[in-house]
């Protein structure tokens, strides 16, 4: 990771919005050139999800579209939402099962990242999902060999939230432990009004969010009427994730982008 590694974290930074209306005017004040991940809503539907990131590769992002596995009814289905993106250039996507009751074939990430190897898909960049927390509805173990699953088909590897740096980088090593060699890329929010985050992940299905923040009681304590800033959550990940193989940071905006975009510019400013 070198020598400096809050500088590498803060260095290497995907933005993650959500596709409501508005968001292609509010995108423009993140750097062009920067990845840009789009997530699939279960009230909006994957077409949402493809039409904004076939926009933003167009506007000079590098897109990376949320593939829920649960909103894709079939093999023909994904063969058409992979021509759209491959027609517009985006080669980053990125795979998750998804909330929802499923749609048609497809139940986890895995039989979807299987059937999009078998269409020899154009994509560079796949990234999958990790829980270093677990998940509510589902097991440790089987989130474990799911997982163990999904890797030969990835490239990387995005954290869900965790407010516990030491959770996050205690479930890195395991994975290394287990022979995983995956970047991971820790997932944090940006700089986030509370009310809204509340607000919007009711509004799209963002359903962990939710119950993150309700099973977390101690968390309402830093989610003040300023608003929520990750860097002390940053800070303590830099300090304890040396070895572990981290990449990155995934800034979920809840599409507070502005004030998402304008923290990690102070936070790089501040390092110099």
């Amino acid at each position: 990771m070198g020598s400096d590694p809050l500088r590498m974290l803060l260095g290497d930074v995907h933005l993650e919005v959500i596709p409501l209306r508005g968001v292609r005017e509010q995108v423009e004040v993140i750097p062009h050139g920067s990845v840009v991940t789009v997530t699939a809503s279960p009230s909006m539907g994957l077409g949402h999800t493809v039409d904004l990131a076939t926009d933003l590769q167009a506007m000079g992002y590098r897109a990376a579209p949320h593939l829920s596995a649960r909103m894709v009814s079939d093999r023909a289905h994904l063969e058409k939402l992979v021509a759209q993106l491959d027609e517009a250039g985006v080669r980053h996507v990125f795979v998750v099962g998804g909330d929802p009751e499923p749609r048609g074939d497809f139940h986890e990430a895995r039989g979807l990242l299987e059937a999009l190897a078998e269409l020899g898909h154009p994509f560079t960049e796949v990234g999958i999902a990790g829980y270093p927390e677990g998940h509510p509805l589902i097991s440790d173990e089987h989130l474990r060999k799911a997982l163990l699953a999904k890797v030969p088909h990835a490239t990387y590897i995005v954290t869900q939230m965790c407010f516990n740096p030491q959770a996050t980088v205690d479930w890195i090593r395991a994975l290394r432990a287990e022979g995983v060699d995956l970047p991971v890329r820790i997932g944090v929010p940006g700089a986030v009004d509370v009310s809204r985050l509340v607000r919007v992940a009711g509004r799209i299905g963002v359903g962990d969010s939710l119950r993150f923040l309700t099973k977390n009681r101690g968390l309402w304590r830093v989610l003040r009427p300023g608003g929520y800033r990750p860097d002390r959550l940053i800070r303590g990940l830099s300090a304890l994730a040396l070895d572990a193989g981290v990449e990155g940071l995934h800034v979920f905006t809840f599409n507070q982008i502005a004030s998402s975009v304008v923290w990690h510019r102070e936070a790089l400013a501040r390092l110099s």
